[in-house]
């Protein structure tokens, strides 16, 4: 009970005086502001037409013409990082996130789990008397809670979210997303051809749950949190929106930048003497190295726009088309939800935040992707492969992203990207928006403000005191501080006098108006840290960081570092990780199991997502499907691990067994058998693959052989690719294949089910052992049963 029971109690009833204070649920008061957070991802700060950009952002536009907008708002430079002090106001290390959550590592840095004691605004709120929902990208989960035998403790119903819709990852297709509705995965209602796309069914979803309780309590305030995949990759949007920009981008990169920055100064974003940086500001794979003579970051190098052959420069600008077609298309979105709330008669009295979560990307590399799998893979993307699918992007077929000019441009006037601490990387949108507690409209603020401030600033309008216990757990102080004061004095002093930064390698600290900020490049592998290069910036002058001033003021810069060491410390900041992507993300991370030589799975199951599924990356296996075939005209999926852009597939085509294995998307390596399926109850189909060797190393050669029970029926040397399949979604399935297929050789329809025989289950075999050894084993669990 929240109250003590001021009744009175006797043996008879009618004797006795009720009290409901005790027992029913906190309400909010009076007049209590509703919250919609708008989480954008991946859009850079100068992407959107309200900072300067060249997409047109209409319905954005509405929120900053009703609001404010903060030209120095700045996250951590990363996705999971940055939504952990979005929705707690502490500093991401403290939240053990110091890097994606499919990233953790096992300390307490960067777990992947954020601490109960520090409690998220869904929490407090949810018992205080608002509806909490979240819709579209949760990120906060660590990879191996994401599944159904796991705890939900960290799953937005585990965080105070009373009703969701999303994924729970770091990204997904946004033609076949990896859908969880509440507690459990769901099918998306329809498919690509029949008009699907996420940012519509999350939008859907989120008018619907505001809706079903506005019917039943209309005077009851809800926090909506709205976090849809746009624009991360893969960038996805339908064909009509990405048309709209075509030939919009044929200048290229650089021409942008001059352009924007020349909007930028026209509408007071920055000061009118910024200067743009030059195009590789830390180096390139030809300039530089690192200790021991290591590489420079080849993903990390852009080409010079004048550089490119007239058919790169025509893909490049392509690229650039699709992702601001994605970004319209979510526009157009926010739009329906702020006419949703407007004929409702809730927008005035609703508190609107609109962000991103980190800067334009650069994981496109110098030549950008068809398919983003490549990077995790180590792979790099070539020309002739992306121009192949120039006509594709965008859609169902391609997992894309830009090259990295285009995160520069979308950065302007900054340097670089996400994954850096530099602004191109941290400093990012932020539209404040209240019209019924807001005098001003259309306003344009400079104090600094990092992720960490939103919390304490939503509370603060809320007059809601945080709470010194959440579920029993005392909870932690906010490194965040009220940015309520600003919103309508524009010459408000910035509230914040510090602010920690570090990411993948790359530091920073902002102090009083200057910051001290390696060049280590990311995900590079050099460590060295103690040997870093500092360098100096008085940003309150120098947003895009063009002049270093490390030789010039040293002691500054020695005040500077010395302070990042001290608040590494109190934040919980070591150990530093600047690893390669494929050496992090195949990093050993805890399961629910241990792993196991054989793992066993079943038809009419929930897909298994890649990290608690079977591991047969770099090694031998077999895959054995025990079925029944009672005569001709089987068809369909036995088992299928992955999609199109990387996994493998057993199934039954034209009443022959079939296995491919979709090595990253680039090519298939298909085997089928040289004769029709036995018939009959009992039967094992299988594919083994017996590795050879690695070629290079991490990517297993050998060959793989289809067998009927104990009979040969076909074989072809093939590889594997050394790392997953997808980086989140898209996991392992019997009898079918959910999501964007392995291979479009199946035969019937989406999801391409199993028929005319039973499937008993689907053993996967990775001890190594000979398959005959294994088929005999087999027959021998089968006569015992």
């Amino acid at each position: 009970m929240t109250k003590p029971f001021a009744g009175r109690i006797e043996v008879d009833i009618r004797d006795s005086e009720e009290d409901w204070s005790p027992f029913e649920p906190p309400r909010a008061p009076d007049g209590s502001p509703n919250v919609v957070y708008i989480v954008l991802d991946d859009v850079g700060f100068s992407a959107m037409s309200s900072y300067g950009g060249p997409i047109e952002t209409p319905n954005v536009d509405r929120i900053a013409a009703d609001g404010v907008r903060y030209t120095q708002w700045h996250t951590t430079a990363l996705c999971s990082p940055t939504r952990s002090c979005l929705l707690t106001g502490r500093n991401h290390t403290r939240n053990s996130m110091a890097c994606i959550t499919e990233a953790a590592a096992g300390f307490p840095s960067s777990s992947g789990t954020i601490p109960p004691e520090n409690g998220m605004l869904s929490e407090i709120l949810g018992e205080v008397g608002w509806n909490t929902y979240m819709v579209g990208k949760w990120h906060l989960c660590p990879e191996d809670e994401m599944n159904l035998a796991s705890t939900r403790r960290n799953w937005p119903s585990g965080r105070g979210f009373e009703r969701w819709y999303g994924f729970l990852g770091a990204e997904t297709s946004q033609w076949y997303p990896d859908l969880v509705y509440d507690n459990h995965p769901v099918d998306q209602p329809r498919s690509p051809e029949e008009g699907y796309h996420f940012t519509e069914d999350i939008t859907d979803k989120a008018i619907e749950f505001i809706r079903d309780a506005k019917v039943i309590a209309p005077q009851k305030p809800f926090f909506l949190y709205y976090a849809p995949g746009a624009c991360h990759a893969p960038h996805h949007a339908p064909t009509e929106w990405i048309d709209r920009y075509r030939g919009r981008f044929d200048m290229g990169y650089e021409a942008l930048r001059e352009q924007t920055l020349a909007r930028q100064k026209d509408l007071g974003v920055v000061p009118p003497d910024t200067e743009l940086p030059e195009l590789n500001p830390i180096g390139t794979p030809g300039t530089r190295t690192g200790p021991d003579d290591k590489p420079f970051p080849m993903m990390d190098e852009t080409r010079p726009w004048d550089s490119l052959s007239a058919e790169e420069q025509r893909l490049f600008a392509r690229m650039a088309e699709v992702y601001a077609g994605f970004l319209a298309h979510a526009d157009h979105h926010i739009g329906r939800l702020l006419d949703f709330l407007e004929a409702m008669g809730e927008r005035e009295n609703t508190l609107v935040i609109l962000v991103s979560d980190n800067g334009a990307s650069g994981e496109g590399g110098p030549n950008g992707s068809v398919n983003e799998m490549k990077f995790a893979n180590g792979i790099p993307d070539d020309i002739a492969s992306n121009l192949a699918m120039l006509d594709e992007l965008g859609g169902p077929k391609t997992y894309n992203h830009y090259p990295n000019g285009w995160a520069m441009a979308f950065n302007t006037p900054f340097k670089l990207w996400k994954r850096y601490e530099f602004n191109g990387g941290t400093s990012d949108a932020c539209i404040i928006s209240w019209p019924a507690g807001m005098k001003t409209r259309g306003e344009l603020r400079t104090q600094y403000h990092h992720a960490v401030d939103l919390v304490p600033t939503i509370l603060d309008v809320l007059g809601v005191e945080p709470p010194s216990s959440i579920k029993g757990h005392t909870q932690s102080r906010f490194d965040g501080v009220s940015m309520r004061a600003s919103f309508d004095d524009g010459s408000a002093p910035t509230a914040r006098a510090t602010q920690f930064y570090s990411m993948l390698g790359s530091r920073g600290i902002w102090h009083d108006g200057w910051k001290a900020v390696t060049n280590h490049p990311t995900v590079s592998g050099w460590g060295h840290f103690n040997g870093d290069e500092w360098e100096l910036y008085h940003t309150d002058v120098d947003r895009s960081e063009i002049h270093n001033l490390a030789a010039e003021q040293p002691d500054k810069l020695r005040e500077l570092v010395g302070l990042w060491f001290a608040e590494a410390g109190a934040n919980g900041g070591f150990p530093l990780d600047d690893r390669s992507a494929l050496e992090i993300f195949l990093s050993p991370r805890p399961v629910l199991s241990p792993p196991r030589d054989r793992y066993v799975y079943y038809p009419d199951c929930a897909e298994v997502p890649e990290a608690q599924a079977v591991n047969i990356r770099n090694r031998s296996y077999t895959v054995g499907a025990l079925v029944d075939i009672p005569g001709p005209g089987t068809g369909g999926v036995l088992f299928a691990h992955g999609s199109r852009f990387g996994g493998h597939s057993l199934y039954v085509k034209n009443n022959r067994l079939h296995y491919v294995y979709n090595w990253v998307g680039m090519f298939e390596q298909k085997i089928v058998a040289n004769e029709e399926l036995p018939t009959g109850q009992d039967l094992i189909l299988s594919a083994s693959f017996d590795k050879a060797r690695e070629d290079p190393p991490g990517v297993a050669a050998g060959k793989l052989s289809l067998w009927h029970g104990d009979t040969l029926v076909g074989e072809a040397e093939i590889k594997t690719q050394p790392g997953k399949f997808m980086i989140a979604g898209e996991g392992l399935c019997v009898g079918r294949d959910s999501g964007a297929a392995v291979t479009d050789d199946y035969p019937g329809q989406q999801p391409w089910h199993f028929t005319g025989g039973t499937i008993h289950r689907v053993a996967v075999d990775v001890s190594g052992e000979a398959y005959i050894d294994l088929e005999r084993e087999a027959q021998a669990m089968l006569m015992r049963e």
